[in-house]
């Protein structure tokens, strides 16, 4: 089958139970969500031949649930990416303008869904790679609460953030898919009893009457003017549907964007010190000194975006560092937190754009790091609260773009903004 937006790495069917949930449904899994016998780049030349011994959870979660998975995703290198630009396997095109990017990291799962090459898609999401994507390509994407979903089989990046979420057309569809993945893993001691019982499917049903919306103005300010135009207009939809609409602050999020990557560098550099051409990765040899073939085996293996991303957090990490850098970051993210519970206690949601900017042009992005890193600003806030959020289309550019509304909800928080996602999508 032809894959005219590169969405896939790896094409594979995988058929799940006779009877399930998801009996009949295709699900497209981001590469860097173990399979067992199927290969698990994370986008890199350095996994390009690894092929894991076993499935991730989540995987084992779909196939009894009867999905059929159909293929691996491409994705930025080992996550890290807002774009799927750093890929080794080639960028991925946004299936609505194909001059543009899908968003990242999970852009190929969310060009997948959008394309119509899967009914359904799992991402992860450490500061938005779920979320992201789904906004640009104009499809749902869910980042669950932190502990909701198994982590197990998932290859790090930055383990006190990420999380892996479901992207599908609807929202309905979207929380159907959690359904299947939520809920206690004896391999990951974080997860959580919480999505045991939950009905998340059953919550989408748009009733918002009575709901209380705050809008954190510091993340609505800096977005462009044709988002906030589509975001308004959302907005609206809520207020006819008798939710009401009030502005909340949330001044800790000034400072997200610096804190997470901070922290995200930081714990992807101890998480990637494993592909050293030994324990995974390719080889560089075993000749001469080990210091030597380790430099080579990353020089040549890994992206610039991943090299920069582990020299970064070395650096916050060394001695003489760490009291400036890391621990500064996580008194930041105390901040955010202590931000969020307060606005909470409020308002039942948070609403924001989910992404301040409109799909950039392929290319254009990828060589400007820092401004990357700040199309972040309204994702990164929610994972270091560990909350979850749901990204849902909210209308369209003058151009016909898709711009996304983000509804962030407090912790374990999915039934209330999957309700209120529903009245969009």
């Amino acid at each position: 089958m032809a894959d005219a937006h590169n969405a896939f790495v790896t094409r594979v069917e995988i058929e799940g139970a006779a009877e399930g949930p998801l009996s009949g449904a295709t699900v497209a899994v981001k590469d860097n969500i173990s399979t067992e016998g199927v290969r698990t780049t994370c986008g890199s030349e350095m996994l390009a031949d690894y092929v894991p011994p076993y499935d991730a959870t989540v995987v084992s979660r779909l196939t009894d649930a009867g999905a059929t998975i159909v293929g691996k995703t491409n994705m930025d290198e080992f996550g890290m990416g807002t774009t799927t630009e750093t890929s080794a396997f080639g960028a991925t095109a946004n299936p609505v303008d194909e001059e543009r990017v899908p968003g990242g990291s999970s852009g190929g799962s969310a060009a997948a869904v959008a394309a119509g090459e899967a009914d359904y898609a799992l991402g992860s999401d450490t500061g938005g790679s779920v979320r992201c994507p789904a906004a640009f390509c104009g499809v749902v994407g869910i980042k669950p609460t932190y502990g909701l979903v198994s982590r197990y089989g998932l290859v790090a990046y930055a383990n006190s953030l990420e999380q892996i979420g479901p992207l599908a057309p609807t929202v309905e569809g979207a929380a159907e898919l959690l359904d299947v993945i939520a809920g206690p893993d004896e391999h990951d001691a974080t997860t959580h009893n919480a999505g045991a019982s939950s009905d998340y499917a059953a919550a989408a049903t748009g009733d918002v009457d009575g709901l209380t919306i705050g809008v954190p103005t510091e993340l609505v300010e800096g977005a462009d003017d044709e988002v906030r135009r589509v975001f308004e207009g959302a907005l609206d939809a809520y207020r006819d549907a008798g939710a009401e609409v009030e502005d909340v602050s949330l001044p800790s999020v000034e400072y997200g964007v610096a804190a997470y990557y901070v922290i995200a560098m930081s714990e992807a550099s101890s998480n990637l010190a494993r592909f050293d051409g030994v324990r995974y990765g390719e080889s560089g040899g075993f000749e001469g000194n080990w210091n030597e073939s380790f430099a080579e085996t990353r020089a040549e293996n890994l992206g610039d975006e991943v090299k920069r991303r582990i020299l970064l957090g070395t650096y916050a990490l060394s001695a003489g560092y760490h009291d400036k850098y890391y621990e500064q970051a996580q008194e930041a993210r105390a901040w955010v937190r202590q931000d969020f519970g307060e606005a909470f206690a409020d308002v039942d949601v948070l609403a924001t754009p989910t992404m301040p900017v409109l799909p950039p042009k392929l290319g254009e992005s990828v060589d400007d790091p820092l401004q990357m890193y700040l199309m972040d600003a309204n994702t990164v806030p929610v994972n270091l609260a560990n909350l979850p959020a749901i990204s849902v289309p909210a209308g369209e550019s003058d151009e016909g773009l898709p711009v996304g509304l983000q509804l962030v909800g407090p912790k374990f928080g999915e039934e209330t903004i999957i309700d209120a996602a529903a009245l969009l999508g």
